[in-house]
């Protein structure tokens, strides 16, 4: 098999194809920035947040991306079970 036809590896992960950028978007707009600093304690979050300087900060710091993208996929997840128990009623 050729790799043009081969299945990719990415196709189940959550975060392939989003931007840092999204991913903040997404955070923000879900859980506010106020909650977003109380989850993920840092600056970027916590004083005077906006888009731009978290990304500028993420960017730079391995760990802190690591931490908003586990917030990410745990809000997915969160988000998944609730619309299962609307479907459900």
């Amino acid at each position: 098999m050729d790799s043009i036809h081969a299945p990719s590896t990415q196709t189940r992960n959550p975060l392939h194809g989003l931007t840092l950028e999204a991913i903040v978007i997404q955070l923000a707009d879900h859980y506010g920035w106020a909650d977003l600093g109380s989850r993920i304690p840092i600056r970027c979050f916590t004083h005077e947040p906006s888009v731009g300087s978290s990304l500028k900060f993420l960017r730079k710091t391995p760990w802190a991306r690591d931490k908003v993208e586990s917030l990410y996929l745990f809000m997915l997840r969160e988000q998944k079970r609730y619309n299962a128990q609307l479907g459900h009623r």
